[in-house]
C-alpha cells in the first residue's frame, strides 16, 4: 500500500525548506495518485468480508476449540521471558 503522503525529510533544516515550498506552492502536499486507483466495489467488499471474518470463525469453533486458540495466543505473547 501506498503512503498518503509524501516522505518527510528528517533534516529539520530540509523539513523547513519543504514546508514553505508547500506553502508557496512549489510542493504537493496531497495522496499519492496510486490511492485513486482502486475500484470502489472492490474495497467495499473487502471491507465486508472482514467484517465479517471473525464473527463467523467465532460462531463455528467449540468450546474448547476457542480455549485452544486463547492459550496458544497467551503463551506467545507472555509465555517469553525477557
Amino acid at each position: 500500500m501506498a503512503p498518503k503522503h509524501p516522505k518527510r525529510p528528517r533534516d529539520p533544516n530540509q523539513w523547513a525548506k519543504f514546508m514553505v515550498d508547500i506553502a508557496t506552492g512549489a510542493a504537493e502536499d496531497q495522496p499519492s495518485p496510486g490511492d485513486n486507483n482502486k475500484n470502489p466495489a472492490a474495497v467495499q467488499l473487502g471491507r465486508l468480508g472482514g467484517l465479517r471474518g471473525g464473527k463467523a470463525r467465532a460462531e463455528k469453533l467449540t468450546p474448547t476449540q476457542r480455549a485452544d486458540i486463547a492459550r496458544k495466543a497467551a503463551q506467545a505473547r507472555y509465555g517469553k521471558k525477557p
